[in-house]
């Protein structure tokens, strides 16, 4: 556990370039970003690779950190930075009808 806490603190201090060198296993990790930053998972989705792709931030977007775990259990960090902002979706898949993307907001 040692090893990852030095391992992730270099990550957060080198920046993203780094990132494809920390791994350890998935709960390893997740627990050391929730303790250390307060970060929770935001976002998440299946990269064409087979890897679960997720991004993490802290409550008030001070810290943020994007995973990928494998399907070995392997999660490395693949980035991490300071100020996420969350952007409002502003556009539809290209063809979806109006069923599809929701009831329209009044």
């Amino acid at each position: 556990m040692m090893r990852i806490v030095g391992v992730l603190t270099a990550l957060l201090v080198a920046g993203p370039a780094m990132a494809q060198q920390a791994c350890d296993t998935r709960s390893n990790v997740m627990n050391h970003l929730g303790q250390k930053y307060s970060e929770a998972q935001v976002g998440v989705g299946v990269a064409n690779n087979g890897g679960l792709v997720e991004i993490m931030t802290a409550p008030n977007g001070s810290t943020w950190t994007m995973t990928m775990t494998m399907p070995n259990g392997t999660t490395c960090l693949m980035a991490a930075g300071e100020k996420w902002e969350d952007a409002p979706q502003v556009a539809s898949a290209p063809g979806a009808s109006k069923m599809e993307r929701g009831p329209a907001s009044h």
